[in-house]
């Protein structure tokens, strides 16, 4: 599905403040893996989603989805595989539009725009069925604002939305860092659940060791731009939380 190939990134090349956050990097995702990224500050992961994502190219290699070299697309020309949730609970939805034009809105964003993107009773019901999966009681609120909402409602439904969509690729910015406990276990067990029920391909950046260690097929942790570890779903298997600690002492 992913395939990544002596993948560089370089920021203020040739300047004082230059920052080598992507070294060479090689690395193949399966269709359906669920893989976890780790690392300090710096490391480079999020740089390496962004770089999957298509919000920055590139300095060089390649970046292929289902056979297509991606590496010169920008973000909007991979919306057809890629669906992404950041850290910031605001940066998904529209907070002026209703909990259902935002699902709306998201139902379409890999079709063409035009003039007849109204609802009908059987989106409604499809939208409400979805809602009510988190438990949260919204499902009866849908024509309230997004905005009115707390962080922790948005990041669930914004979660709800990636998958209204033919979206193959869920990329997971560290979802719940910005959310209190309870609100941040409801977006990580949503998560999972979608990944696993409409088998996608996920990549989870995370700070949080603790779903590092829960979550996921797969556990890379990134050091300095490169690959540090890489363990696949047998290996995580027998990883212990005191092994994965140990990675950063």
């Amino acid at each position: 599905m992913i395939e990544i190939n002596a993948l560089t990134k370089t920021f203020n090349q040739g300047q004082p403040n230059e920052v080598k956050a992507i070294n060479g990097i090689n690395l193949q995702i399966a269709n359906s893996e669920y893989v976890i990224i780790v690392g300090s500050n710096g490391s480079g992961k999020s740089t390496l989603l962004n770089l999957v994502a298509g919000s920055i190219l590139p300095g060089s290699g390649t970046i292929t989805i289902d056979g297509t070299d991606v590496s010169k697309l920008h973000d909007y020309q991979r919306s057809k595989w890629i669906a992404r949730v950041f850290q910031n609970p605001l940066s998904g939805t529209a907070p002026d539009l209703s909990i259902l034009d935002n699902f709306r809105l998201a139902s379409l964003r890999t079709k063409p725009k035009g003039f007849g993107i109204g609802v009908n009773d059987g989106f409604k019901a499809a939208v409400k069925e979805k809602i009510a999966l988190l438990n949260m009681g919204l499902e009866n609120k849908t024509d309230q604002l997004m905005g009115t909402l707390s962080g922790g409602q948005r990041q669930a439904l914004t979660l709800l939305m990636s998958v209204m969509d033919d979206c193959k690729i869920l990329l997971l910015d560290e979802p719940s860092a910005a959310l209190d406990p309870r609100s941040a276990n409801v977006v990580m067990q949503t998560a999972d659940r979608l990944i696993k029920d409409f088998n996608l391909t996920a990549i989870l950046v995370t700070h949080n060791l603790k779903d590092a260690y829960t979550y996921g097929s797969r556990i890379i942790q990134m050091a300095e731009g490169a690959i540090l570890h890489d363990l696949s779903s047998e290996n995580k298997t027998v990883l212990t939380q005191n092994d994965l600690f140990s990675w950063f002492s």
